[in-house]
């Protein structure tokens, strides 16, 4: 068996160990974003698909699933990474197949799910309760117990990663999942399943229903049989989630969207932040929750700063995935539709730079030339709103203060980074921007498995990655034993 042979069905969901084509039948195309062409087909589940996942699931945890040692759990966690790395290379053609990016993006993510894995392997057995001091004659302790089943819906851009951190958590803490993976992107989803049957996992721990958000995600956001719910996506999907979620008081882990900016400061090493400054908003085509769109310059250095940041965006280069240049196609017509929306919004605006869309790049790919905005004012909808796309604005400032006013001045607070030699200023601004996660001198921090993630504002709540995330799928039991 190798994945490179999709030895997996595309057009079945998995359901208690079993592949199984959807009740009724039907399926749902898969796009390739590099050439607009039909390359599969994948089920389209529904209500039904999903009432018969959470019932695998909730088998699960009552079988000997519950009962397996935390440290056994981990052994088949770190199993399974192992083999994610015996897949890389075909799991990065099927993401890049599937979501449009460059190979070795894809491949950086099929390395990162294989990493998630290995971590929630190792912490499945590091997750303690503790002693209280309480009154004479009592003995109080806490325990962490998993929720029971947990439903994940994980979005089309970085399905790999997002389905290691959330999935991999949930497990490492005894909990069964039901995913429901976009319906844009479902390849390595499955290949997921395939790989966790491969390495042993009992069957009904892990289920993967696809099919369309208004139908297999509805149907997980509001079913009884589930206890916790882990969304990563847009604001109005989230709202109509957690809105479901409530219906039966179940905890729901939103990470949503982002307007991240990075603070350039005039002190500020320029050769060493201008990779970062770029990369951070064109990777994956911009189509990144914590994308960096706004480059917040101080103004003695903007037009510097502007001329070297023009410079490299003229550098870019947008093709097909297979091709593995810069930036590959956004995922879908629509999406590309939207980015163009906004870019017509800021037709006043003065554009610094473009990328170029390669010669040979397929005329029904969802291609989009990298976009560097200058002259931008902070209230202007392309500072503020999330675009998705691989767009950019520089906005000026003249002092720290109207910079931290600048970065807190949208409804979002995921990622931010502050680049600057003062070591006064940097734990100042660290302190004062609204953010989940704030980078001194650099951006992401490779990935950062071991850091928690997540945002303030509409920008979500709830924490993934590191030991967070495992608190976050795990609820708090108390025990007063009165012994005399």
């Amino acid at each position: 068996m190798t994945l490179s042979a999709l030895w997996y069905p595309t057009d079945k969901c998995f359901i208690d160990g079993q592949w199984q084509a959807a009740l009724n039948g039907d399926t749902l195309p898969i796009e390739d974003p590099s050439t607009g062409l039909e390359i599969g087909r994948i089920a389209r589940g529904r209500a039904a698909d999903v009432d018969a996942a959470v019932h695998a699931a909730s088998a699960a945890r009552n079988s000997d699933w519950a009962r397996l040692p935390a440290f056994e759990r981990g052994r088949l966690l770190a199993h399974m990474g192992r083999l994610v790395l015996t897949h890389v290379d075909a799991l990065a053609e099927i993401e890049a197949a599937d979501v449009g990016k460059p190979l070795k993006q894809a491949r950086a993510d099929a390395v990162a799910l294989a990493r998630y894995l290995e971590f929630y392997g190792g912490a499945a057995d590091k997750i303690h309760g503790e002693t209280i001091p309480y009154l004479d004659g009592y003995t109080v302790y806490t325990l962490r117990e998993p929720h029971g089943v947990t439903g994940h819906i994980v979005p089309w851009n970085y399905p790999m990663q997002i389905i290691g951190r959330s999935v991999g958590a949930a497990l490492a803490m005894g909990n069964t999942c039901v995913l429901k993976p976009a319906e844009e992107a479902c390849l390595t989803a499955l290949a997921f399943a395939a790989i966790a049957d491969e390495a042993g996992f009992p069957k009904g721990v892990i289920n993967v229903v696809p099919g369309l958000g208004e139908e297999a995600g509805a149907a997980l956001s509001e079913h009884p049989g589930i206890h916790h719910i882990s969304f990563t996506g847009s604001v109005p999907v989230g709202q109509l989630i957690q809105a479901a979620a409530a219906k039966n008081v179940v905890p729901v882990t939103l990470e949503l969207g982002g307007k991240s900016p990075q603070l350039v400061f005039d002190d500020a090493d320029l050769d060493a932040a201008l990779p970062f400054l770029v990369n951070a908003g064109i990777q994956n085509a911009g189509q990144t929750c914590s994308a960096s769109s706004r480059l917040l310059v101080h103004r003695n250095i903007h037009d510097q700063l502007l001329d070297r940041l023009s410079e490299r965006y003229r550098a870019l280069r947008v093709g097909p995935a297979i091709d593995d240049l810069d930036v590959g196609p956004l995922i879908s017509g629509a999406q590309k539709n939207i980015v163009n929306a906004f870019l017509a919004q800021g037709a006043d605006l003065e554009t610094a730079a473009q990328g170029r869309v390669a010669d040979n790049a397929p005329g029904a790919g969802h291609y989009l030339a990298p976009t560097l905005l200058a002259g931008v004012s902070p209230d202007h909808s392309l500072a503020r709103d999330e675009i998705f796309g691989p767009v950019q604005v520089v906005i000026p400032f003249d002092d720290e203060e109207q910079a931290i006013s600048i970065a807190n001045s949208t409804d979002f607070g995921l990622v931010a980074s502050v680049w600057t030699n003062s070591g006064g200023r940097q734990m100042r601004a660290a302190k004062a921007i609204r953010a989940g996660q704030v980078f001194i001198n650099n951006y992401g921090a490779g990935g950062g498995v071991e850091l928690p993630f997540g945002g303030i504002g509409k920008s979500g709540h709830g924490r993934e990655k590191g030991f967070e995330a495992l608190y976050g799928f795990s609820t708090l039991k108390t025990v007063a034993a009165l012994h005399g």
